[in-house]
């Protein structure tokens, strides 16, 4: 009954949003053409997205809890923690319920935990150190930074289908996947998500719930990332993604095509079983 509820009333004000245009910080709203369940919420400045980013997350943070006790976030590098920043702001700093949060990183830097590469770094720093009662130590999945590329791959694996089989994640009955309520994440330029580029073997990996790489186009090159079944397991997938450097990226994933030449751009393969919902700021949908 409150997860029917949750999204009717989110389908009610996606509704109403489109037909009052503009509305405050909201720049424009549609439904995706390329994909169901995809919803496209465009804001005047970064700042805007912070924002609506922070009530997005703090309102499924709020009903998951409610519903199963739990929040499971799956987070990303790059930009993403600068606009989370409003979550540590109130009224969420102190409304959010952060020690039921259960966090990890879709892909990570297979450095110290202490290198200023290391997303887990860039989160603990920009975020997880903000929060008035961050989630125990036990609830923060960060790499095992100790093996090798491949090693930390297959022990995150690993440490995964552990919570799965104790159900502290639960499965997608469609992909038998774990099934995160939230996945955040951002896009490159070149349309990249998490570490599976377009150039790179990874992005068709379809049996390992986490792989490696180790010639990544970005430094640093080893790295390891949550594969696209497991990405589109999520509940909910946010996709993060401000500024016009990743303008013509953007155009792609939402208005159809193909990347530089003939390449298909992996944050095309984004879906999730729940709902997509993209974040835009006006220079990123500059050229939709």
């Amino acid at each position: 009954m409150a997860a029917s509820f949750f999204f009717a009333f989110r389908r009610a004000i996606f509704t109403i949003a489109k037909l009052i245009l503009p509305l405050g910080g909201l720049y424009m709203l549609m439904p995706s053409k390329s994909r169901a369940k995809t919803n496209v919420l465009k804001f005047k400045s970064e700042d805007q997205v912070a924002a609506a980013l922070a009530k997005y997350v703090a309102d499924l943070s709020d009903k998951n809890i409610k519903e199963k006790g739990s929040f499971s976030v799956v987070l990303s590098g790059g930009s993403l923690i600068h606009t989370l920043r409003k979550l540590v702001e109130d009224p969420y700093k102190t409304d959010v319920e952060w020690s039921k949060w259960l966090i990890f990183w879709v892909d990570e830097r297979v450095v110290p935990l202490d290198d200023p590469d290391s997303n887990f770094k860039q989160a603990t720093d920009g975020f997880i150190s903000k929060l008035p009662v961050p989630p125990p130590p036990p609830n923060i999945y960060a790499i095992n930074d100790k093996k090798s590329p491949k090693g930390a791959a297959e022990d995150y694996e690993a440490r995964l289908k552990n919570l799965v089989q104790t159900k502290t994640i639960p499965v997608s009955k469609a992909s038998g996947c774990p099934k995160f309520d939230l996945m955040l994440l951002g896009m490159g330029p070149d349309g990249h998500v998490a570490s599976l580029f377009p150039s790179r073997t990874q992005r068709k990996e379809k049996k390992k719930w986490v792989t490696f790489i180790t010639d990544s186009p970005k430094p640093p090159p080893s790295r390891i990332t949550f594969t696209f079944p497991v990405i589109n397991s999520a509940s909910e997938i946010a996709m993060v993604v401000t500024g016009s450097e990743v303008a013509d990226a953007v155009k792609v994933a939402l208005g159809g095509g193909r990347g530089w030449g003939g390449t298909t751009l992996p944050c095309t393969e984004v879906s999730a079983e729940g709902e997509l919902t993209w974040f835009l700021d006006k220079d990123a949908a500059s050229k939709l």
